[in-house]
């Protein structure tokens, strides 16, 4: 059975999709970026702080689901300029503290114009 995890405390789905799914004991996040929940617009004060929101968004859908982020087996994390790379990780190093696996990548655009988006899978049994 697939169970649909939703929260008013992270972002509401800017399309059809949803904040996330979990199957077979695996939690499977939407993309998180540095979204107000409930306000629809993005963090003021650049990359560090849309990261910083991006990890609490991330945070409310981990919680929803039971779990933390030490239960995080995998991200993939997009950056709309890679030379932000370093500036990023400061704060996603302070959330992430497991090391899960990751993939960090450029994205020409990223939806609403945001400077970042994570999006995690994690286990839930």
């Amino acid at each position: 059975m697939i169970k649909t995890i939703a929260t008013e405390k992270a972002p509401a789905a800017v399309g059809p999709y949803s904040q996330g799914k979990i199957y077979n004991g695996v939690l499977y996040c939407a993309g998180q970026g540095g979204i107000i929940p409930g306000e629809g617009k993005i963090v003021e004060g650049g990359v560090q702080a849309e990261t910083e929101q991006a990890c609490k968004n991330v945070g409310a859908l981990l919680e929803e689901a039971g779990i933390g982020f030490d239960d995080v087996i995998e991200c993939t994390c997009f950056l709309a300029d890679i030379a932000d790379f370093g500036a990023f990780n400061e704060v996603y190093a302070k959330y992430f503290t497991s090391k899960p696996a990751r993939t960090c990548v450029s994205a020409k655009d990223l939806p609403l114009g945001m400077l970042v988006e994570i999006k995690v899978t994690a286990a839930v049994e």
